[in-house]
């Protein structure tokens, strides 16, 4: 299976559809920030190895707390994975801190800051 075959993009969206709900209803764990999301996800073809980029909204302790209790909790999540999705190998999930929509929104505020800061000397 190529990495950007059909089958592989659609093993992505399901991983990726279950690995949000897991993580928004079935983790029990303080540390785990109630906005985090699964942005992304990008399993090895060979199905054994899985990226899943988390984006949390909130302060750096947070975020850093958010990770910590997501890899605790990878067991529990993998077997879950493997129950919901009926693939031949359950993927070895490795959770990556993703920054793309906090850079966004500070590039945005930056943006609006300056193009205000022109409307008013107009």
């Amino acid at each position: 299976m190529r990495k950007n075959s059909t089958k592989n993009m659609r093993v992505n969206g399901e991983v990726l559809r279950e690995l949000s709900n897991i993580i928004r209803g079935d983790i029990k764990d303080p540390r785990i920030n109630p906005m985090t999301s699964v942005v992304a996800v990008e399993v090895a073809p060979d199905l054994k190895t899985c990226k899943a980029f988390i984006s949390v909204l909130g302060d750096e302790q947070s975020r850093k707390d958010t990770i910590e209790g997501l890899r605790s909790a990878e067991g529990y999540i993998r077997r879950e994975l493997a129950r919901n999705i009926n693939l031949r190998n359950t993927p070895q999930i490795r959770f990556i801190l993703d920054q793309s929509i906090e850079y966004g929104v500070n590039m945005s505020k930056m943006i609006d800051a300056v193009t205000n800061k022109d409307g008013d000397e107009a």
